[in-house]
């Protein structure tokens, strides 16, 4: 027992000697910040200003148009949102 508690005064000892080493430690932590990015305008409708008595050959028309604007817009919004990421 004598023995074992001499062990431990030891130790103690020979932590108690030694001064306390300091080193500088650069952790790297990713840090999120807000995404900024342009507002995409939403664009005037191509069948907005369409009327109930519109021949139907223009409300095609001003309907397909809007399809392709419509897809441009989408676009538009998916390249804005694929910059954030």
């Amino acid at each position: 027992m004598k023995l074992l508690l001499l062990g431990v005064v030891v130790l103690l000892a020979g932590c108690a000697g030694r001064e306390a080493e300091v080193r500088t430690v650069r952790v790297e932590v990713p840090v999120q910040v807000p995404c900024r990015t342009q507002e995409v305008a939403v664009p005037p409708w191509a069948a907005a200003g369409l009327k109930e008595s519109d021949g139907l050959e223009l409300k095609v028309r001003a309907l397909l148009a809007e399809r392709r604007q419509r897809i441009g817009y989408e676009k538009q919004l998916v390249a804005e949102i694929t910059a954030c990421q």
